[in-house]
């Protein structure tokens, strides 16, 4: 517990004193946040606001797991991982923000990515991790289906699925950092349970920096973390899904990022279909907004409902 603490602690300190600094270069440099027209008008005052801070938000989850954790074959999945979605989001960020390129990195070139670092980890964890079979684990049931060559594309729909819904989740001030400190959180017990403690070190580290990083990203934000962060906090919670074998607790613990990925995908299917739109506008935050709550009382309810769900998520295991 006290290597967890510590790592948390080292990952909040690292983000809170990198920020001052690298936000006015930020400013700078004029790397800022280019607001969607068609989104809710009370964001257009943030045009301008500073992003790509997942930067030193990784960074303070690098510092802390390196110095805390042992370097065992899971932390270096989980941050080869993490490193590999970052990667993708740095250069969907530097398109958009520094070439000024609307579309960012392509989504061809992306699942691209996605799907090397999905065979990547596959290869690695079969070769390095002696108890790595390609099995799914159901919850309830407490029952393990062989998956045999379905695991890998069923890996990189995890991978997919989780670093795409964080990252839709990151619409308001706050809300994907404050989730994922939560989700996180969960967890880091989730891991000590299974005799993960290396793993369990990694959350400590991803809560300590969502935590530090939430002092200068809650409302109203002095610095956003644009795909750069989101992604690869994606990364990392599928990681930890799947090198603690509990891929499917990821939609539990993660249910809000379920909804927000589900929102949206229901809102182009639906569209396109009928020519209706089912929410007011997604991903699912946005509904809320234009539905009259304000966009603090949005996070503050989407961080409970995280949190039930976490605790859920914990039950069930």
């Amino acid at each position: 517990m006290e290597k967890l603490l510590i790592a948390g602690a080292i990952a909040a300190g690292v983000v809170i004193m990198l920020a001052p600094i690298c936000i006015p270069i930020l400013h700078k440099l004029k790397f800022g946040q280019s607001i969607r027209e068609e989104g809710p008008k009370s964001h257009q005052v943030k045009s301008g606001t500073p992003t790509m801070g997942g930067i030193f938000l990784i960074a303070g989850i690098v510092a802390a797991t390196l110095i805390q954790a042992d370097w065992s074959p899971e932390i270096f999945l989980a941050l080869f991982i993490l490193l590999g979605h970052f990667i993708l989001g740095f250069i969907d960020d530097y398109l958009k923000v520094v070439r000024k390129k609307n579309q960012g990195l392509l989504a061809r070139y992306k699942l691209f990515g996605q799907i090397l670092i999905a065979v990547a980890v596959t290869f690695i964890a079969s070769e390095l991790l002696t108890d790595f079979e390609p099995e799914i684990w159901l919850p309830v049931l407490n029952e393990k289906i062989f998956a045999g060559s379905l695991y890998l594309p069923f890996m990189f729909f995890v991978m997919v699925g989780a670093s795409n819904a964080v990252n839709l989740t990151d619409g308001l001030d706050g809300l994907a950092s404050g989730c994922m400190a939560i989700a996180a959180s969960c967890y880091a017990v989730i891991c000590l349970l299974t005799g993960h403690n290396d793993l369990a070190i990694f959350c400590a580290a991803i809560v300590g920096a969502c935590v530090g990083f939430l002092k200068f990203n809650f409302h109203p934000a002095k610095i956003f973390m644009g795909d750069t962060g989101s992604l690869a906090l994606g990364g990392a919670f599928a990681a930890v899904g799947i090198l603690t074998r509990t891929e499917i607790l990821l939609a539990v613990v993660g249910f809000v990022f379920v909804c927000e990925a589900l929102s949206v995908i229901l809102q182009v299917i639906s569209f396109q279909t009928t020519g209706k739109r089912i929410f007011r506008m997604s991903p699912l935050h946005h509904h809320f907004e234009l539905g009259g709550w304000s966009e603090v009382k949005v996070v503050f309810v989407f961080w409970t409902v995280g949190l039930i769900a976490g605790i859920i998520g914990l039950s069930l295991l």
